[in-house]
Formats: structure tokens, sequence, C-alpha cells
């Protein structure tokens, strides 16, 4: 179900996706040309990445056919409402969890954090925003959301900690950029391969 969810968003932004890209991608190599910037390609990957998670996430959480209406202010109440084995609960409660773990990290990749009070505040005005905008278009507000996408978006800020961690005690020939440069590459390449064979238009769509 959270799958097809993705799969779904992903076919619905799309269009809207390649244009921003495509504009965004040709401004931000003009931009380092004519400065004289080092480009970096796996940072400049990453920041590309992070853009479209932002929009899928956009159109996640604005979008009333995949959620209901209503307020609910008791901590917990819709958390333990579901059957641990059910979709509802993967769907409701391991998908905000997960949705918000890429937030965690891009942003604590984005502004270097340190401490975890970092990553909780900005992930509850973050979440915060969404749940009461979605109170104004029709959807419900939920606190349960919010303290899932918190917990996300600590997960991705301690995924974050421990990769410094572990790149930290890495050969000095993996802390170098064109090892990440590399890993990124090869991504891209999966990700073609993946979306021009029949199982991988499959997959996709």
């Amino acid at each position: 179900m959270i799958e097809n969810t993705v799969l779904k968003t992903l076919n619905s932004i799309w269009p809207m996706l390649t244009i921003f890209i495509v504009i965004l991608v040709s401004v931000r190599l003009a931009y380092l040309f004519i400065n004289h910037e080092k480009f970096v390609f796996y940072k400049e990957f990453l920041a590309l990445l992070f853009l479209v998670y932002g929009f899928m996430l956009f159109e996640l959480v604005t979008n009333r056919d995949l959620g209901g209406s209503g307020i609910n202010f008791i901590p917990f109440k819709e958390i333990l409402r579901y059957d641990y084995h059910s979709e509802l609960f993967k769907y409701n409660v391991i998908g905000n969890l997960v949705m918000f773990l890429p937030f965690g990290y891009f942003v604590s990749y984005y502004i270097k954090a340190n401490k975890l009070s970092h990553i909780f505040i900005l992930t509850a005005i973050a979440s915060l925003t969404i749940e009461l905008v979605q109170l104004q278009i029709g959807r419900a507000f939920d606190i349960d959301d919010v303290i899932l996408n918190i917990v996300g978006g600590i997960c991705g800020f301690l995924i974050y900690i421990g990769l410094n961690a572990i790149k930290k005690h890495l050969p000095a020939i993996f802390q170098k950029d064109a090892f990440y440069n590399i890993i990124c590459g090869v991504i891209i390449l999966v990700i073609a391969y993946l979306t021009i064979t029949s199982k991988g238009l499959g997959w996709l769509l």
C-alpha cells in the first residue's frame, strides 16, 4: 500500500518535477560555471534528491484522496487503534514515520546538525505546519502524525550522525569526493536501467 502510494505520487508529479529539475539544474550549473565554483557531483545529487523528496511530500500531504478528515489532539489514540499487522498500521503509522526520515537526514546534512534538538524543533515546525494546512483543506489534524513525523526526523538525524561517524574511520580513499561521486553514478545507472526495461517500467508505473 505504501509502495503504491509512492508510485502514484511520482506518476502524478513527474511533469512538474521534470520541468523544475531541468530549470534548476541548468541554473545551478550556470551559477557554478560563472562563479568558478567547484562542482561536486554527489553534493549536487543529494540536493536534487531533496528537491524530488520535497515535491513528493507536498503531493502526499495535500492530496485529499489520501487522507480523511477530523481532529485528534490525544497522543497515541490513532496509533494504538490499528492492528500491528494490518495495512492501515503500515500506511498510517509506518508511513508517517518513514515519510519524515529523509527530512531528518537531508536537513541534518544541510545545516550540519550536531544536536538532536535542532532536528526535533525543525521537524516539529514542518509537521505542525503540514497538519494545520491539512485541516484547512479538508483533511485531518492528528497529533499522532506529528509524533510519528518527529520520530522519523530523529531517525534521519541518527542515520546522518552514524554515517558521519563511519566515514571518519574509513581509509582516506573512501573519504574523497570521487568515491561518493561514483556511488551516486551507480545509483543513477541502476534507476535508469529499471526505468527502460519492461520490469523497470512495471516497477515505476
